[in-house]
């Protein structure tokens, strides 16, 4: 049995309310509950891995707020980030970029088995992840992580709201 793991939900984040996690949190919780309905039901496995991944992706997206500000560290993943897109500001416009490709799903940095790393757009939660690759930084851009806060159209206020409050200690933790 998976359980909602409650030392992940943030709070007190810049621009990204109280109100607008608690109302997301609840899409994570039907997550856990559905993954558990799923494993106990023999016939219906097609349904899992939408189920599942929505469930691991949310607990690294909420894994990776904190609030405040943070600075990622000159340490291994910085200078990956500096080799593979020039700077860190490059990499940062990339990802933003990503976050902002038209549809639902989520914005993903990467780290193949190499630790080479790659900006991606996943749609959906099941479709489009890449075998052996490790989510390092993960960003919900479903218009469920923004609407409370920045409506339909906020997405690029949200993405701004969202580099506030990354915990860039667990981000660096995880390459």
């Amino acid at each position: 049995m998976y359980k909602v793991k409650q030392n992940l939900k943030p709070s007190g984040l810049i621009g990204i309310s109280d109100e607008q996690i608690n109302d997301h949190w609840k899409l994570y919780e039907g997550y856990v509950k559905q993954v558990n309905t799923l494993i106990g039901e023999k016939n219906v496995r097609h349904r899992l891995g939408f189920e599942y991944n929505g469930m691991v992706l949310h607990e690294y997206y909420f894994e990776n707020l904190k609030p405040g500000r943070t600075e990622i560290s000159d340490g291994n993943l910085k200078k990956a980030i500096e080799k593979t897109w020039g700077s860190f500001d490059n990499w940062k416009q990339d990802f933003i970029a990503t976050g902002k490709s038209r549809g639902i799903g989520w914005a993903i940095l990467y780290a193949d088995q190499n630790k080479n790393l790659t900006n991606n757009f996943i749609f959906s939660h099941d479709i489009g992840h890449i075998s052996g690759f490790r989510p390092i930084l993960v960003m919900d851009v479903w218009e469920h992580a923004y609407m409370v806060d920045h409506k339909a159209g906020g997405r690029a206020d949200y993405i701004d709201a969202f580099f506030k409050n990354i915990n860039w200690q667990t981000v660096e933790n995880r390459y």
